[in-house]
């Protein structure tokens, strides 16, 4: 099998398995102490916590603090319901901020969604003539999750602290794959993005920024994120973070080639989201007509998406290529290909024949 759906999850690497065995102890070994312990086996899972820690932190601003979560849904809901003020944020984010919204409102909050370009990226204008002195926090993605756009973060920021908001940047699709460059207050990360584990992701605060805890309970992590840590997700965290942030560089350059690979062969077929402003490790595109449910079932060695992974099955055309001005026949017409460190060029050149094959058995 193939698998070009990186934006969903990426393969686990070797260097972070090889971590994690290690606290997967058995009654026979010494790894498996609770890393809140005072004893010395406790110790020993703390000093790994720590560690991974650091090599989590290491991808990120220097100053802030790295909270352990279960993903980066957990960390946004905790930044979202747990800060003051009302909450603007744009049409193209994932669905761990949109379905906030509900919660956030139940606070006496308001939450705003503004549109974005025709391009995909935040509308700072329409930011710019929305906040107030009310605003207490904006909400934007680093890197689209759908369509791979790169939003103007920059701008951003500089509109909300002209009003004294603070912000929160979802870098899920960024961390590990581009440097993750940003004055922010909070920056959500997830491991199994970036060839970590499942089941664990983070949380930076930035200093002085307020957040309030989300789970109440035995007070770890500073008191912020109550519950036992397990030592074995954080090394393979820790691990991935490290191999990231090695080779950043040669990741960067592999997945260009891959994508001036992947461009050429599907000439013709429309690029969705902007073709300047985007993470080229994803390739969103469509063509006219296509069935791509009959596409997927006709290419089952080939792993991609039609649309967010989060979404999968329910029916519903893309949101995110709704907010870009897609018809709901254009959106259910695109298909999106994701692919990183250990995608091949044979992998691409296969795909391609594969789904190119596909379109033309339907004529296209």
């Amino acid at each position: 099998m193939i698998y070009l759906d990186y934006q969903a999850t990426t393969p686990l690497a070797p260097e972070a398995r090889e971590a994690m065995l290690r606290w997967l102890g058995g009654p026979a070994d010494d790894t498996f102490g609770n890393p809140h312990s005072a004893h010395r086996m406790g110790r020993m899972a703390a000093a790994a916590v720590e560690t991974a820690r650091e090599r989590v932190a290491a991808l990120l601003p220097a100053g802030g603090q790295l909270v352990f979560t279960s993903g980066a849904t957990e960390a946004i809901n905790m930044v979202l319901q747990g800060t003051p003020g009302d909450v603007v944020t744009f049409a193209t984010e994932h669905a761990a901020v949109l379905d906030c919204r509900r919660a956030v409102e139940a606070q006496g909050r308001r939450f705003t969604v503004l549109p974005v370009t025709p391009d995909g990226r935040a509308d700072v204008e329409a930011l710019a003539g929305h906040v107030t002195s009310s605003t207490g926090l904006v909400a934007v993605m680093a890197i689209n999750n759908e369509i791979g756009v790169r939003n103007p973060l920059a701008a951003v920021v500089e509109i909300a602290q002209s009003v004294g908001a603070r912000v929160l940047v979802d870098a899920v699709q960024a961390y590990g794959r581009v440097p993750v460059e940003v004055a922010a207050d909070y920056i959500a990360i997830s491991a199994h993005k970036c060839h970590g584990p499942k089941g664990i992701g983070a949380l930076w605060v930035g200093p002085g920024a307020p957040v309030a805890p989300l789970l109440h309970g035995g007070g770890q992590e500073g008191g912020l994120r109550s519950g036992t840590l397990s030592p074995a997700l954080c090394a393979g965290f820790g691990a991935a973070a490290q191999v990231a942030q090695e080779s950043l560089s040669e990741q960067m350059f592999h997945v260009e080639q891959l994508w001036t690979m992947a461009r050429e062969a599907f000439a013709g077929w429309e690029l969705n989201g902007s073709a300047v402003d985007r993470w080229h490790g994803n390739l969103n595109i469509r063509k006219d007509g296509l069935d791509v449910a009959r596409l997927m079932s006709d290419c089952r060695q080939v792993m991609f998406s039609a649309g967010s992974a989060c979404a999968s099955g329910s029916g519903r055309p893309s949101h995110v290529l709704r907010a870009i001005g897609l018809s709901e026949a254009e959106a259910k017409s695109s298909i999106r290909l994701g692919f990183g460190r250990y995608t091949t060029r044979q992998d691409i050149e296969t795909a391609a024949a594969a789904i190119l094959a596909g379109a033309k058995e339907q004529g296209l």
